[in-house]
Parts: structure tokens; C-alpha cells; sequence
């Protein structure tokens, strides 16, 4: 009966003997492991999934002392490659047999760090909106008093230094505009986002010559509902973020991969959506700094001197109108940010009608 009744759990179920060989696991751990039980019972249970050294102790430490211990933020290495963030509680029942139950984490993490990421976006979206009034009414009167000023000059020489003013009046209440990002909202339109990732691509290649621009696409994947203006925008900023960092850095073979992928089943934040776009931007080049990487999308912020810290602001305010977000992994040698769009809300929204 209670074998029956741990089949059905969604949390993943191990019976390990005293020597930390599998005599049974529920459907849970398979998923999770992707094995079989009738291929691994009886096998080490470290030959399934790579264990930090500290997990391992714990594991023979809970044997040792016949006492539960539980483990947060683990790293499991699972077949593939693909490494694992769980929770996990070993329980002895004898002395021959131990309970292991693992909870995956990642999914849990994503969605804490997506909502942080959101609510961040949205507070800098006020701060920015208040700091732009602020800025460009005193600039206005500036500009229309260095105006005023230039038709009384008795000197004509001396409009110079007032069309300085004004120039650079105007200069400041650009800056503003574009750390506000797309003050109109276009018009969302069926689109094919390999016909966005073809212009940005175009446009890469014209400008960045000696870096390798690779093309990884999924044909498959059903047309988006998006202003083909913004998304061609947010794709290149993002792009050429990597490409500069690239030539910057003096990157051995620099190259950038256009990816594209259907992702089923994707949660965004805290809503859960039936097929997401997902287009990675992966470089090769030196990775971000771990100092930039929680505040990357804030404006004003940027890692090269060169650089106005406006690209990536503008970029994830373009997705969340088009209500997606963008992530970004960063290790040296791979830069990999993803655009995510929800498929299902981008149709309904082009269409004017509701989900049902």
C-alpha cells in the first residue's frame, strides 16, 4: 500500500540499501534521474547522478548516526550533463535501508528570481518616469530662455554659445527619452521572429565583420504577435552588447549563436503559459562580471566604458510590453541571454479576444 501511495508523488522517491545501491525508486525519480528502475536497481547510486562531496557525507552521515538529515540546494548531476538543483532528505529505516526523497529546486529559483526581476523592472520604470519629469521641465525653460536670449544678443557672435545651450538641451532631453525607453507602443502584428533575427543578423554582419554570426533555428515554431520594429530593437541591442564585448576583449574566434526554441509548459514569473518563443543570444567572449550581473538591466549601468548602460534597459522594457522578460548566464566563455515571449498571450493579444 505505501508503495502505491509513494507511486503517485511528485516528489522523488529512493530506496537505497546500506551501501548506497538503488533497491527501488517511484516514477518521480525516474523522471528526474531518466532512468529506469529495472536498469539501475541494484546500481551505485553515484553512478546515476554526480554528487558533491558534501551530499555524499550527508548521505553516509545520516547512515552513520541513524538520524534524517535534510539538505538544501544541492547540485545533482543527472545523465546529460544537466545539472540539478534540489532539496533532499535522507531518512534511515534500518540499518540496511535508507529513504531518499529529492525535490527539484530549479523551477522554484527561476520563478523567485523572474518575479525579483519583474518587480525591479517595474520600480526603475517609476523612478525613471519621475526622474525624466524632473529633468525635462527645467530643461524646457532652459532651452526657451537660451532662445529668448539669443534675439536680444547685441553681439551676433554671441549666438554661439547660446545655440550651445540649446544644443545641448536637447542633447539631455534625448538621453532621458531613450533611458525611457519606447514611448509608443506599436502596433503588435502576426510576425515571423526568424525574419527579426534575419535583419539583426544583417545588420551584425555589416557592422562586426570578423565575428562568426551562427544561425540555430527551430523551424517549427508558430508566428508571434509583436511590433517588428521593437523586437528587431530589443534583439539588436542585446546583440550588440555581445559583439562589442567580443571585439573589446579580443576574443580568439569570436562568434554569436541566434538560437530559437518552443519551450512547452514555460512559466514566466509566477503564470504558467502553454508554449513560450524562447530566442538565446550566446556568445564567446570574456562573460559578465559578477559585480554587474544582479543590476544588468538597470539604466545608466554598463560594463564598458563606451557603453551609455541604456541597450538591456530598453530591451527588457520592449519585452515586458510584449509580456515576456529576458534572462541572461554568464560564465567566461559563455554570455547566453533569452528572450522569452508567451506564444498564446501574444495571439490573443493581436487578436483582441480572451483565453479560454
Amino acid at each position: 500500500m505505501y508503495q502505491r501511495l509513494m507511486e503517485h508523488l511528485t516528489t522523488a522517491v529512493v530506496l537505497l540499501d546500506g551501501a548506497l545501491r538503488v533497491r527501488w525508486m517511484n516514477p518521480a525519480a525516474e523522471a528526474m534521474l531518466a532512468v529506469s528502475l529495472g536498469r539501475v536497481q541494484g546500481a551505485w547510486l553515484e553512478s546515476l547522478a554526480g554528487l558533491e562531496g558534501e551530499v555524499a557525507s550527508v548521505l553516509a552521515k545520516a547512515r552513520r548516526d541513524f538520524h534524517p538529515f535534510t539538505q538544501r540546494e544541492a547540485q545533482l548531476l543527472i545523465p546529460g550533463g544537466e545539472a540539478v538543483t534540489v532539496d533532499f532528505t535522507v531518512t534511515p529505516l534500518s540499518d540496511d535501508e535508507l529513504l531518499l526523497e529529492i525535490e527539484p529546486r530549479d523551477r522554484l529559483l527561476r520563478i523567485s528570481r523572474e518575479e525579483a526581476l519583474i518587480a525591479r523592472q517595474e520600480t526603475i520604470k517609476v523612478l525613471s518616469r519621475g526622474l525624466a519629469h524632473e529633468i525635462k521641465n527645467p530643461l524646457g525653460g532652459i532651452r526657451g530662455a537660451a532662445q529668448l536670449l539669443e534675439r536680444d544678443l547685441p553681439d551676433p557672435q554671441l549666438a554661439e554659445f547660446t545655440r550651445i545651450i540649446v544644443e545641448e538641451a536637447d542633447r539631455l532631453r534625448d538621453l532621458v527619452d531613450r533611458m525611457l525607453g519606447p514611448n509608443r507602443l506599436e502596433q503588435h502584428q502576426p510576425l515571423n521572429v526568424h525574419k527579426v533575427l534575419e535583419r539583426v543578423r544583417t545588420l551584425l554582419i555589416a557592422e562586426h565583420a570578423k565575428v562568426d554570426v551562427v544561425r540555430d533555428y527551430d523551424p517549427s515554431l508558430p508566428e508571434l504577435a509583436g511590433g517588428e520594429g521593437q523586437l528587431i530593437q530589443a534583439v539588436l541591442n542585446v546583440s550588440r552588447n555581445a559583439v562589442e564585448a567580443l571585439e573589446e576583449h579580443g576574443t580568439h574566434e569570436p562568434k554569436l549563436v541566434l538560437r530559437t526554441r518552443a519551450r512547452r509548459q514555460f512559466t514566466l514569473g509566477a503564470e504558467r503559459h502553454r508554449l513560450v518563443c524562447e530566442v538565446a543570444i550566446i556568445d564567446n567572449g570574456p562573460g559578465i562580471p559578477q559585480s554587474l550581473r544582479e543590476t544588468l538591466f538597470y539604466p545608466m549601468v554598463s560594463g564598458r566604458a563606451e557603453g551609455s548602460g541604456l541597450g538591456l534597459s530598453i530591451a527588457q522594457s520592449i519585452l515586458h510590453q510584449h509580456h515576456g522578460l529576458i534572462e541572461c548566464d554568464s560564465h567566461p566563455g559563455r554570455t547566453e541571454f533569452r528572450l522569452l515571449i508567451p506564444l498564446e498571450t501574444s495571439t490573443t493579444a493581436a487578436a483582441g479576444g480572451s483565453d479560454d
